[in-house]
């Protein structure tokens, strides 16, 4: 893994965020993001959810696991109690009829006692004007700088 790929920004609606939070209180350790298609990072020690419109911040962060792609059917049957999906109908809404998907299975989710606004992201990123869904790679040296925000 380069320095450059150090950690990745995943992009989620608050409603995720907070059913993901209230698995994490239940003891649930072990989490899966779920993206359509094969999309998503391939490598990176941290990743940091921000929680986009209306509340546009970083409000926590967990440690990479692993990357699966695979079919809808075949990696709900796996890992879908991961999920921040409450039931199997919920889940298929997301994907929206396709066939592949890719999980982002993390662990050790902390929320941030001081979420990352978008404007301290932004000045953070060179000034970036909009995150893009697909999220982004951080260099350590960004992470750094952004985890000094919350202290």
């Amino acid at each position: 893994m380069t320095e450059e790929r150090h950690a990745y920004i995943l992009v989620e609606h608050e409603r995720w965020w907070n059913n993901r939070c209230n698995k994490n209180q239940k003891g649930m350790n072990t989490q899966a993001f779920v993206r359509r298609g094969r999309v998503g990072p391939k490598n990176a020690k941290t990743l940091f959810f921000y929680v986009k419109l209306p509340v546009g911040e970083i409000r926590g962060h967990g440690d990479f696991l692993e990357r699966i792609t695979g079919t809808t059917d075949e990696l709900w049957n796996r890992y879908g109690s991961e999920t921040a999906f409450e039931s199997r109908d919920e889940y298929n809404n997301f994907v929206e009829g396709r066939s592949t998907v890719t999980f982002i299975r993390f662990k050790n989710l902390q929320k941030l006692e001081k979420p990352i606004s978008w404007k301290d992201l932004s000045a953070t990123l060179g000034g970036i004007k909009k995150m893009p869904n697909g999220g982004r790679y951080l260099s350590r040296e960004t992470v750094n700088s952004l985890l000094r925000m919350e202290l």
